[in-house]
């Protein structure tokens, strides 16, 4: 059975406190995991959470301030001591590459894995597998920034009504589906899209186009909300997000879930971030994230 999901392994912005690591998080999408930006103490944090360095099959790297990068040396040793039997493949900001090398070669150690490294320099899709596309796009940070976005192929879902009103049943239906048309009856006239689901992956940005493109109608939107609203100068001056500002991005987007994460140490109320992203007008399923929280990608609707 397949498992979407995202396990939150880290929510602490620059400084990490007693609840909350930095950065770090895990999506889960039909056997493959991917961690998207390891800060500091990712690999105990992947510990915690059951979560084993087979389990990963992609990293993405947003940019590189150490909340968001500085867990990489420990989780590349980690899959190498494990022996990871598959290929894993690294995306970050091509303009990151010293700090990437930096860290991949951060103390000595024995590499047994292959470690495929594919930069990112530009908006678009940056892979296709048969499960999902994986896009990029560039966020408005002091420093080279690129959020990232999941999405599944449009599928196609049969209509019993429709079936049974041409008389189509039981292996016919395959081989409808296979060949597209039987007996003068096309796929179309008895089915309809199934939309493919998305995933959005928003960091350390100021609100801009990228941020807009990559929440654009999707089911689960993972972005930060470093301040409240009323620091909104300070959010601006350091190229952040407040609960507001995320929340108005996630309605204009027409998202179905939004977690809200990234939050600095000067807050200790997570149910004032809610309450700020409900006045901002957001009235889909909420999450205020805190660490070792599972987040099930939403059902189909």
């Amino acid at each position: 059975m397949s498992v979407r999901e995202l396990v939150v392994l880290g929510t602490a912005s620059q400084v990490p406190t007693r609840h909350r690591n930095h950065n770090g998080y895990l999506l889960r999408w039909d056997g493959e995991g991917i961690l998207f930006d390891p800060g500091e103490g990712t690999q105990r944090q992947m510990l915690r959470a059951g979560v084993a360095a087979h389990d990963l099959n992609r990293i993405c790297v947003t940019h590189f301030h150490g909340d968001h990068s500085l867990g990489l040396a420990g989780v590349v040793q980690r899959i190498n001591l494990d022996r990871v039997p598959h290929e894993i493949t690294a995306h970050y900001p091509r303009s990151g590459r010293r700090f990437f090398d930096r860290l991949r070669y951060a103390t000595a150690y024995r590499e047994t894995v292959e470690l495929r490294e594919v930069p990112v320099d530009a908006d678009g899709d940056l892979a296709s597998t048969p499960s999902y596309t994986l896009q990029a796009y560039r966020l408005s940070h002091p420093v080279e920034s690129y959020g990232y976005r999941l999405v599944e192929p449009d599928g196609v879902r049969m209509l019993p009504e429709r079936l049974a009103a041409h008389g189509i049943a039981g292996p016919d239906v395959g081989r409808l589906q296979r060949d597209g048309v039987l007996g003068g009856v096309s796929l179309a006239d008895v089915s309809e899209v199934r939309r493919g689901q998305r995933f959005a992956f928003v960091m350390d940005t100021r609100l801009c186009d990228g941020v807009d493109a990559l929440a654009e109608g999707a089911d689960l939107l993972v972005i930060e909300s470093t301040f409240l609203d009323g620091e909104s100068g300070l959010a601006a001056e350091h190229g952040h997000l407040t609960a507001g500002q995320a929340a108005g991005a996630a309605v204009r987007a027409g998202v179905r879930h939004l977690v809200l994460t990234h939050f600095s140490q000067r807050y200790d109320d997570p149910g004032e971030f809610e309450r700020q992203a409900r006045a901002a007008g957001f009235e889909g399923e909420l999450t205020v994230a805190r660490d070792l929280l599972r987040v099930p990608v939403p059902k189909r609707s």
